[in-house]
């Protein structure tokens, strides 16, 4: 090992600064590779955990920059190995958020000196690279073997309660976007919305007892399933004004109070929201 070591070593002093891109997308190897061409380093790419091992047992490698997702080997699984046979090879991750958890024990275990997430900063991860080259070229050339781990863990100790901040905002909107609906569904109005083609996108439950049985009506021309002239009442008015309310008077007699209310320029939607109620 000792003398491995040396060797390995000998070789990085006498050579170009040697990178090791790895990642199963040819088009992010390809992206990675122009990104780093112009610092002048000697590039090999790999496609695979397999093939990135095949080049290390036959070129001395200063850094490596591997993905975490992809198949067979993982990036941590990778680098976990490239720590045993090529300690002095300092090792980059690129990963996710969804990847924190594999991510942070490989940095407990050494495995990783630094990790980077998706999408990357082109400007922050040639600076990342830059910085490992010249850990390596330290008068010492053991300033990598003491890389701040504790710097990335606090790091993803951040990127963690961001993730569980994320998750509990999801969970906000969704629990207020199910509350929305159950009050849209046991308001005592008949609510109707609209697109622009005149194609009903919604109609909550009340319209029931309107108009009778609407399982069917979402997707429908509205001018096909509301009785009379309300169609046309609703809508036309509604093309010169934000709101206009007005009163009809069904087939059989019963009165209803309508306001159509077009949706503002702000909204993405657009078309018209129809409220009805006996009078």
């Amino acid at each position: 090992m000792i003398f491995s070591t040396l060797y390995w070593w000998r070789n990085i002093l006498k050579a170009e600064r040697t990178l090791l891109l790895v990642d199963d997308e040819e088009g992010i190897l390809s992206s990675l590779a122009r990104l780093f061409r112009r610092d002048g380093y000697r590039i090999f790419r790999a496609n695979s955990g397999k093939t990135a091992l095949e080049i290390l047992a036959q070129n001395p490698v200063n850094v490596i920059i591997s993905d975490q997702r992809m198949p067979e080997m993982t990036g941590t699984e990778l680098l976990s190995q490239v720590k045993e046979l090529y300690p002095e090879t300092i090792r980059i991750v690129l990963s996710g958020y969804t990847e924190l958890n594999s991510i942070t024990e490989a940095i407990n275990r050494g495995a990783i000196y630094k990790f980077l997430t998706k999408p990357w900063d082109d400007e922050s991860l040639r600076a990342t690279v830059l910085e490992a080259f010249q850990c390596l070229e330290s008068k010492d050339g053991q300033s990598h073997a003491s890389y701040d781990q504790q710097e990335n863990r606090e790091e993803l100790a951040c990127l963690e309660r961001h993730v569980k901040e994320q998750d509990q905002e999801i969970l906000l909107r969704d629990g207020a976007l199910q509350v929305a609906q159950e009050i849209l569904e046991n308001l005592p109005v008949g609510v109707l919305g609209v697109d622009e083609s005149g194609i009903i996108s919604m109609a909550n439950h009340f319209i029931c007892e309107l108009f009778g049985d609407v399982r069917g009506m979402v997707g429908k021309r509205v001018d096909e399933v509301l009785p009379g002239n309300i169609y046309e009442l609703c809508c036309q008015p509604c093309q010169g004004s934000i709101q206009k309310n007005f009163y009809v008077t069904l087939g059989d007699g019963q009165r209803l109070e309508v306001c159509c209310r077009r949706m503002s320029e702000n909204s993405r939607l657009h078309g018209v929201i129809l409220a009805m109620i006996k009078v």
